[in-house]
């Protein structure tokens, strides 16, 4: 019996020479034994097995899969059921190798119904929101070299393709079918209409509607944009149509309710990528191809709102000498460049137009022209005008995307390297700066991305526009071209002249910003000395210097627009006149290609200037962010040293510290107003410069607890504020709120510890904010605690309780450094240290002694549950905000400027003239215009002298249209801010208290910038856009009748799109004005706290706070991107239907001889610029719309904002008050409707010249009969009486202007020392330098250079106890009769307090002193001491009569006179 081996199996089956069973190549190919066993059957064998491990997979999902699940489903039948049909072909021929191909077809039926299985399991699994296992994809790929070999083979064999033999020729139609389902399963696997992971999109659902759908849709603020949509739908944008529906119905009210940013715009995810290609241009190498350079994000917590410090990577060192035009190359440069490719792919297509024009007119004069030459030539134009369309939408909005992910790089680098840089590097920025940098300077960087591809365009554009005007009027065009040329030298020295004052103007609004910050933190203290008419010239004369650059800049604007505006006019004149001199006949088809071929020219001569423009102020921006990035970091391991003690042999600030402290001790730091204690601190955190010797931090990088001596408190709630990130432990949380003595405050709150407490706690009282910082820092639970003087603003039993609770028994075991004036705490330290100027004098170590204290009895002044998000203006705008932007133009000038739009657009009279002159050509034969100058020139030179004249006209009305709208829109500047300058100044003391000042310095940064730049920009395109496109359609009527028949239509639903658009635009602008403000509150917010965040290690967190809000603005700036983008395509289709349209009606009459061709040419020259006309019109005045937004939110503080009584007491005398008598009649106070009593009752009377103390536990009323006699807020019963006149008689500018305060929290403005003494210049030098002498700052000040030396911002070069004696120099300045004492000298050693009474009594001997204190000796000689108590007057008598009464609980400021008399 023979064998029968694997050889005779295979020869068998495959039919082959037992010598060679397996043949690889035969007959020039792969053969098909190989083809079908190891390219066929082995891979489909594979595809069964490893399809069938996931039949088991557990279902999740009841609900219809996604579309491309679907599709590989079906595909995967499809394959199934094409294999069978094979095998029923293959046993009906019975061939040879018939059992290979049934085997072969066999197994790839197996495969295909296994794999059906599969995907019909994982469709309702967790894959089926992701493209499922890869496995899968590969195992289906493995099967297409099988199906490509057998039609190879087939197409080899002419018996495959021959119709005589219909079984073959139906094997290959089944293998060519084969492809299909492949193909529809690659594709459904590369675009599988669905998200990633985590994401929720319901966006697929309407990629089949129509484009104005009206079916509701689910919620938008769960939906993720354009992530998963089909091409239909990134096409025409339908993904934005729930949004749009959802604006329509006048619900898109919050941030939340707009979509989520595609994955690779996620703020986290591009500032990842960033940072890579930022480390490495530093490192000079390339970004890795192994990592994933767009990072997944974590969705779920992003949709959830939830950011954890685990989803970020450490912050990047954004230092050294790195470009950041460098890196922003590597980042986005090649999903830039290939951009580019797109650009010159619409460039090319937009040729085609005047090229199909010339066509058709040539058409049109042919009679006897064939009909289809007309057809192809209206086909052109459809094609063309809608591949120009296509392509030009889907380069602007994938541009605008790489612009918005630009944006988010720039602000979180330049939040972060905010966070990073050294104090001392910082000192040399300000606020104001730093907040340009973010806005500003930020925008003109993005917009540079928007400019650079129409750098290198629009000369490609030009060269092109200039070939194909060679190919119509020969060298006639040079004429022309010549005035063109000649332009550019003027055009470059404008825009020298342009960018020069770009600088100056960015100088001055930097000045101006940083101006309006520091107003805005010391509003309180310019309100108490009536400063409101000094800062308010201060800001009209740095707004003044800048509205001379504003105003430079758009004259010399308005310069360009009338150069570029008027050339195209000049161009054709000379053009068409050079051409007949010449000899040469006019055509219909020359004149209006020429005329098209001339408007393509001016549009790249016209931009050019603009864009070059923008580029060069994206220069100056990026220079200016270049510089901060080169700013040093903090290097904290170089400062710090490795070691166990905490610190030793430090030097800073040119003066020598010797210190060692043992871990867990107690010491104190004591010694007179600015003797270093602060800055020691700041040492120890690395916040100065060390200079020289050795600083040793126990685990530095835990951080420290810092309690400062300002006060940081963050708008947040109580809670949020103390638990500074950290996880709520209820029982420390508890135990920290009784330590620092809070539990009281707590309970009057009206939502106890989730009470928001405002900015800054503006709402709070200064005890309650150094209480507040110090539950911070103790439930920070660090190792070492840092606490500059909180004891210094609270009452004596607070500070006892403080001391004991918290300081001793909470943190025992902490090493604590606490800096103090309170000496009657020195004994409780292990080690007491004693500094001056700079130098630890002396340091030595006390014994023990504990000390029991009470709790306190607190209450609040102020409820910050009134504090709200910004309002959102709803609905459209309102005739009101157009009415004052034409007031603020100016009526008169508003009205000429339309007047001189309307007569400057006489290019209908000129294409009138035009047409009329290719007429008169055409009626002569070519002999006669061979003698142009002898046989026609009468009639020529008439027609040609009456278009130059129109010319002319255009040119000079042109020119003051555009001299007009540059002052109009000076002056429109001017009076809104102005307006909205003096009404802020003049606000309540309740609005800043309620007011984030981010949200007010928004109406004057960004808002104001809008003003001055963007909305003249856009405004001016819209005007000239709407006359010109009633220009167009008179023309087009005129010319061609009939197409008014499909306009009609085509108004109807341009008219539907834009209400449709309209709504949502506007929505999407007012949020994104209103998430810009959180943006910058938290920038200035982190910027004051800046040592407190570092301190604490606590950076990172604050950089995802950043990115989160940053998240919450950009989802807003690419919606309202995405949503111009939505429109446009629209509009473009209209202008194709439009091009169309007039094409084909041309080609119908030219059929009856009834239309002229110069009126056809004329139209369709017209129409090609319609699509840019419809499109800028809706664009533009959707855009105009979007920046009046600035104007409505400028006039909602010029308007609405509550102001106090400017009337003025027309007969107060000159000497009032004359004695400095003070009654309080039951005065009842509450800062706002609905909160208690802040004052309940108060009676008092304070007589002449009399020294009266008021004490009583924090909150209980003190600061607020000081905030009732300034009439800092309003009495709600009762009234004040000042030497017998009621003080609410009189205005308040008279009342504050002779009173005098030293209020509370110290604050200095920048500028020098005289400036903040008497900013008014009242008082000569000498007497400042007296003052300066009393209040013992002579030295200090001489140090810094005299009276010209300048403070800082907000006083940073002085302590906070030097501030407060400046504060007090102010005072003694003035000559009031009254003057009020709140707590001014909390922060100065005790020595400097007594001689600083001493001084106080010796200037106002006869005068009223009322004084808030805490501290004995700073009452110890006061007349009379009042004791307030929870808003009401518990007791006013002399300090002997109340150390003798038994209410000893209405004493507790006045305990140490017990103490004293015993």
């Amino acid at each position: 019996m023979r064998f029968f081996g694997p050889a005779e199996l295979v020869a068998g089956l495959c039919h082959t020479d037992e010598q060679n069973p397996f043949p690889v190549w035969q007959d020039g190919h792969i053969s098909p034994c190989f083809n079908q066993l190891v390219l066929g059957a082995l891979p489909h064998a594979g595809m069964a097995i490893f399809s069938a491990c996931y039949l088991g997979t557990t279902s999740l999902f009841q609900t219809a899969p996604p579309c491309g699940w679907r599709l590989r489903l079906v595909s995967a039948l499809l394959a199934a059921l094409l294999f069978t049909a094979d095998v029923v072909v293959v046993s009906l021929l019975q061939q040879a190798d018939m059992y290979l191909d049934v085997f072969a077809d066999g197994c790839a039926i197996l495969a295909w119904l296994v794999h059906f299985s599969a995907i019909a399991v994982l469709q309702s699994t967790a894959f089926r929101r992701t493209r499922g296992p890869p496995l899968l994809l590969l195992l289906v790929l493995l099967s297409v070299p099988n199906v490509v070999i057998t039609l190879m083979i087939y197409c080899d064999s002419q018996e495959y393709l021959h119709l005589t033999q219909p079984l073959k020729l139906a094997r290959f139609v089944l293998a060519s079918t084969r492809t299909v389902p492949l193909l529809v399963y690659l594709l459904a696997f590369t675009f599988p209409c669905i998200s990633d992971a985590g994401y929720t999109l319901y966006i697929n659902a309407v990629d089949g509607s129509p484009l104005i759908p009206e079916s509701a849709e689910p919620d938008t603020g769960e939906m993720v944009a354009e992530d998963g949509s089909s091409c239909v739908s990134r096409l025409f944008y339908l993904w934005m149509n729930p949004l749009f529906r959802r604006g329509q119905r006048g619900e898109l009210d919050r941030p939340a309710d707009v979509y989520h940013l595609p994955q690779k715009l996620r703020t986290n995810v591009v500032c990842r990528y960033f940072n890579q290609c930022w480390e490495a241009c530093r490192r000079g190498a390339a970004v890795s191809d192994g990592q994933d350079q767009w990072p997944r994000p974590v969705s779920r917590n992003l949709l959830g709102g939830t950011w954890s410090s685990h989803n970020q990577e450490e912050p990047l060192e954004l230092q050294g000498d790195v470009g950041l035009l460098r890196v922003l190359h590597k980042a986005f440069g090649l999903r830039f460049y290939i951009l580019g490719v797109l650009k010159v792919l619409v460039n090319l297509s937009s040729f085609a137009g005047p090229l199909l024009l010339s066509a058709l007119v040539n058409f049109m004069e042919d009679a006897g022209a064939p009909v289809s030459t007309g057809v192809y030539c209206a086909l052109g134009l459809f094609a063309t005008s809608l591949l120009t369309s296509v392509l030009q939408n889907i380069f602007n909005y994938e541009v605008s995307k790489v612009a918005l992910a630009a944006r988010a790089a720039l602000v979180s680098s330049i939040y972060s390297k905010a966070l990073q840089v050294s104090g001392s590097s910082l000192a040399s920025c300000t606020l104001g700066e730093l907040v340009n940098l973010m806005t500003a300077d930020s925008d003109r960087v993005v917009n540079f991305f928007r400019s650079f591809h129409e750098l290198w365009s629009m000369p490609f554009q030009f060269c092109i526009t200039l070939y194909l005007l060679y190919l119509q009027v020969g060298v006639a065009f040079l004429g022309g071209l010549g005035v063109a040329l000649l332009l550019l030298p003027f055009n470059r020295f404008l825009a020298i002249r342009i960018l020069s004052n770009s600088k100056g103007m960015l100088r001055c609004k930097d000045d101006r910003v940083k101006l309006m910050t520091e107003i805005l933190f010391g509003i309180r203290v310019i309100k108490f000395y009536n400063w409101e008419p000094h800062f308010t010239q201060k800001v009209n004369d740095s707004r003044k210097q800048e509205l001379s650059h504003l105003k430079a800049i758009k004259y010399l604007d308005a310069m360009c627009v009338y150069t570029w505006a008027a050339l195209p006019v000049v161009i054709s004149i000379l053009t068409f006149v050079t051409y007949v001199l010449l000899g040469h006949q006019l055509t219909a088809a020359k004149v209006f290609t020429t005329l098209a071929l001339v408007g393509m020219l001016v549009v790249p001569l016209n931009a050019f200037p603009w864009v070059l423009n923008g580029i060069l102020e994206a220069k100056v921006s990026l220079d200016r962010i270049q510089r901060f990035f080169k700013l040093t970091n903090q290097d904290l391991q170089a400062y710090y040293a490795l070691g166990r003690l905490l610190l030793s042999c430090l030097n800073v600030l040119k003066s020598s510290v010797f210190l060692v402290l043992v871990q867990g001790s107690l010491v104190v730091v004591v010694g007179k107003v600015g003797c270093g204690k602060s800055s020691l601190l700041a040492a120890v955190t690395g916040e100065l410069s060390r200079l020289s010797g050795v600083v040793y931090v126990a685990d530095r990088a835990a951080g420290f607890g810092l309690a400062a001596q300002e006060p940081w408190i963050q708008h947040a709630s109580v809670r949020d504020n103390i638990l500074f990130g950290k996880a709520h432990d209820p029982a420390f949380y508890q135990a920290v709120i009784e330590a620092c003595a809070l539990s009281d405050d707590l309970n009057v709150l009206p939502n106890g510890d989730k009470t928001e407490v405002g900015e800054n706690g503006v709402t709070l009282s200064g005890g309650q904010k150094a209480r507040l910082a110090l539950a911070r820092a103790v439930y920070m639970d660090k190792d070492i605690y840092l606490l500059d003087d909180p004891l210094a603003a609270v009452d004596t039993d607070v500070a006892e309780h403080l001391m004991k609770k918290c300081i001793m028994e909470l943190l025992k075991g902490k090493t604590r450094i606490l800096c103090t004036h309170r000496l009657e705490f020195v004994y409780k330290a292990d080690l007491v240290v004693l500094m001056d100027n700079g130098t630890i004098v002396r340091t030595d170590g006390v014994e023990h002694e504990d000390v029991p204290g009470s709790p306190p009895d607190l209450c609040v002044d102020d409820d910050p549950d009134q504090l709200g998000a910004e309002q959102k203006q709803a609905g459209g705008l309102s005739w009101r905000v157009y009415r004052t932007y034409w007031a603020a133009v100016g009526g008169v000038l508003a009205a000429s400027i339309l007047m001189s739009l309307q007569v400057a657009k006489p290019k209908e009279w000129d294409a009138i003239q035009v047409n009329k002159l290719n007429l008169h050509f055409r009626s002569f034969p070519s002999s006669s215009v061979q003698t142009f100058p002898s046989n026609t020139s009468s009639d020529v030179q008439f027609y040609l002298n009456v278009y130059t004249c129109i010319a002319v006209a255009n040119t000079v009305f042109t020119a003051l249209r555009a001299f007009l709208f540059a002052h109009g829109v000076v002056c429109a500047s001017t009076f809104i801010h102005r307006r909205l300058l003096d009404r802020v100044l003049k606000a309540t003391m309740t609005f800043f208290d309620t007011t984030p000042m981010g949200r007010v310095l928004n109406r004057f940064s960004s808002d104001v910038y809008s003003v001055d730049d963007k909305l003249p920009f856009v405004l001016n395109i819209l005007l000239a856009t709407v006359f010109n496109l009633l220009g167009m359609l008179v023309i087009i009527s005129y010319s061609l009748p009939w197409v008014l028949v499909p306009l009609l239509p085509l108004a109807l639903f341009y008219f539907r799109t834009q209400r449709f658009y309209r709504h949502t635009s506007r929505e999407l602008k007012r949020l994104y004005s209103l998430t810009l403000s959180p943006v910058y509150s938290h920038f200035s917010e982190t910027l004051t706290g800046l040592g407190t965040i570092r301190a604490s290690g606590s950076s990172a967190r604050f950089v995802e706070e950043n990115a989160r809000r940053l998240e919450q603005n950009q989802r807003c700036l690419f919606l309202s991107n995405a949503a111009a983008q939505w429109l446009d395509i629209r509009l473009q289709l209209i202008g194709v239907s439009v091009v169309t349209g007039l094409g084909v009606i041309a080609v119908v009459q030219h059929q009856f001889d009834s239309v002229d061709p110069g009126l056809v040419g004329l139209s369709l020259s017209y129409s090609l610029s319609i699509t840019m006309l419809l499109s800028g019109l809706i664009s533009n005045f959707t855009e105009t719309e979007m920046q009046l937004v600035s104007v409505e939110r400028t006039e909602e503080y010029s308007t609405n904002l509550p102001i106090e009584p400017q009337q003025l007491n027309a007969q107060l005398p000159s000497a009032w008050p004359d004695q400095g008598r003070l009654e309080f009649r039951g005065v009842v106070l509450a800062y706002r409707d609905g909160l208690p009593n802040a004052l309940d009752g108060v009676s008092l009377v304070v007589r002449p010249g009399e020294k009266v103390g008021i004490v009583g536990r924090t909150g209980s009323g003190k600061s607020t009969l000081f905030l009732a006699l300034f009439r800092m807020v309003e009495l709600d019963q009762g009234e004040i009486l000042l030497d017998g006149l009621d003080v609410s008689t009189v205005g308040l500018a008279q009342l504050r202007s002779r009173l005098a305060i030293i209020p509370q929290d110290p604050f200095l403005f920048s500028g020098t020392i005289r400036e903040n003494l008497d900013p008014c210049g009242r008082n000569p030098d000498q007497q400042l330098l007296d003052v300066l002498d009393q209040c013992h700052l002579s030295s200090a000040v001489n140090r810094m250079g005299g009276l010209d030396a300048e403070v800082g911002e907000r006083g940073k070069c002085f302590s906070v106890g030097q501030r407060q004696l400046l504060c007090l120099a102010r005072a003694l300045l003035t000559q009031a009769k009254l003057l009020c004492i709140d707590e001014a000298t909390a922060s100065v050693d005790q020595k400097t307090d007594k001689l600083l009474q001493q001084t106080i009594r010796e200037k106002f001997h006869d005068k009223t002193v009322l004084t808030i204190a805490h501290r004995i000796n700073t009452i110890m000689d006061c007349d009379r001491v009042l004791v307030m108590h929870a808003g009401k007057v518990a007791e006013f008598d002399t300090p002997a009569a109340l150390c003798q009464t038994d209410q000893e609980e209405m004493m507790a400021e006045l305990t140490f006179l017990v103490h004293l008399l015993l």
